[in-house]
């Protein structure tokens, strides 16, 4: 609970993945890779209940011996590559019959999230009154420096400037979403549909901890760095 208010902490991990065969289970630093996040979400006060949606029988046994609740399973139809990532959350939602005033969606592929920044969601959410709040990284990677190619690869610029930009720190810093933690007001969530609006707010992470689990370079990197830290 936080300043009175209860927390839903959601965490989506379906069997099935493109880029990295059963990822949300796979050993890193010694762990699957849903334990990192599991187990940091426990650390945080501002939880009142933490749930895993999947619709893996092996995914949901792995996760309650780490002692996380698993309540229903999820529809195979909410757990396909084209499933709108919103749709397990808002599934959780309606699917029980407890109220939250909050819900907190973290996402198994950022095992580097430390509790502090979902703590710093939560406070973030809380204190500028938003009905969301995201976190995001600062990007290594500028727009203003991205091109477009036509049929026959001639460059466009992707943002049109009046005078452009030659030197690195004359651009604008820009900011990607990480995938680490979504913070949103539950009833403003079933109306909006997503966590992402022109009233969202952002809390901005590390570098360090922003790594997303997508490929097998991904897994190796975080694999890495999570045996450099512990």
């Amino acid at each position: 609970m936080i300043n009175g208010k209860t927390v839903l902490a959601i965490i989506p991990a379906r069997g099935g993945s493109k880029g990295v065969r059963r990822k949300n289970i796979r050993e890193v630093a010694g762990k699957p890779l849903i334990a990192w996040t599991i187990e940091e979400a426990q650390k945080t006060k501002y939880i009142d209940r933490l749930i895993l949606s999947s619709e893996d029988s092996e995914i949901i046994d792995i996760a309650k011996k780490l002692w996380c609740e698993a309540p229903f399973t999820r529809p195979v139809e909410l757990a396909m590559d084209d499933t709108p990532g919103i749709n397990p959350v808002l599934h959780a939602v309606y699917e029980l019959p407890e109220h939250y005033d909050y819900v907190v969606l973290l996402q198994p592929t950022s095992p580097l999230r430390k509790v502090e920044d979902i703590n710093g969601c939560l406070e973030k959410c809380i204190l500028q009154k938003a009905p969301a709040c995201v976190s995001v990284v600062e990007s290594p990677q500028s727009p203003y420096w991205m091109y477009t190619l036509d049929a026959c690869n001639r460059i466009s610029a992707f943002v049109n400037l009046k005078q452009p930009i030659n030197r690195r720190q004359d651009l604008p810093v820009v900011y990607a979403l990480n995938g680490a933690v979504y913070v949103a007001e539950t009833e403003w969530l079933k109306r909006s549909n997503t966590f992402i609006s022109s009233d969202t707010v952002a809390y901005v992470m590390p570098q360090d901890r922003s790594h997303d689990v997508d490929t097998e370079l991904d897994l190796q990197i975080v694999d890495f760095l999570l045996k450099s830290l512990h």
